[in-house]
């Protein structure tokens, strides 16, 4: 009998968590060994079962799922991680594969994109569009683009997430509730944004952002 592959699958929208879920369970060599909608509730369920691939998403309330995913390649090596997110793959793909990840998918792709990922990483292989692994292929011919030297590489990655929001042209309010951060705690990443980026005012760190993104997108 073949052995099935078990999956944890965290993220904060139970809409479509259980959508994964039910794509999971229609592939009859797959199980689902937990869910989660925070980073607390995947540690527990990690303690409780491991399995064999994670499938996480970057926005976890007021936490980051980066951070559960080094903690995940620190604590449980054996684990393979497959970032499924709604923030652009532009911004964040290099970083969840620094972080340990194995592949980066968009939320907006289709079922049959999801389950190649899926198979990719678990062949052992990483999984991003064929626009990012060109990006990626890019950084490594030329030097004067790697991401270290961009004004970006000294933000966390909440503040990025923060910064990429705002060049979308969500005000605070909007912020707060996509993240699920109070419009306080967006002021004060804000601030962090101004004060790391050299930028003096509201209004040019918008202008940056909306810059940045577009350039991004290119």
């Amino acid at each position: 009998m073949n052995k099935t592959t078990s999956f944890l699958v965290v993220d904060d929208h139970p809409v479509f968590r259980q959508g994964l879920v039910a794509l999971i369970k229609s592939n009859g060599k797959y199980e689902i060994s937990a869910q989660a909608g925070t980073t607390e509730e995947a540690t527990d369920a990690l303690r409780t079962s491991v399995p064999d691939v994670a499938l996480i998403d970057i926005s976890l309330g007021d936490q980051n799922g980066l951070d559960l995913v080094r903690m995940i390649k620190t604590s449980y090596p054996c684990v393979t991680v497959l970032i499924i997110s709604m923030h652009d793959e532009a911004v964040y793909a290099a970083r969840a594969l620094k972080a340990g990840a194995r592949g980066y998918v968009m939320k907006q792709e289709a079922a049959s994109v999801m389950v190649e990922a899926i198979r990719t990483v678990l062949s052992g292989k990483i999984f991003v569009s064929e626009a990012m692994r060109d990006r990626l292929l890019e950084t490594l011919v030329s030097p004067e683009i790697e991401p270290e030297v961009l004004p970006t590489a000294r933000l966390s990655d909440r503040e990025l997430e923060v910064l990429e929001l705002i060049g979308k042209g969500y005000g605070a309010t909007e912020i707060g509730n996509i993240l699920h951060l109070s419009v306080k705690t967006v002021n004060v990443y804000r601030d962090h944004l101004k004060e790391k980026l050299k930028i003096p005012n509201a209004s040019e760190l918008r202008r940056f952002a909306v810059k940045w993104m577009n350039g991004r997108e290119t």
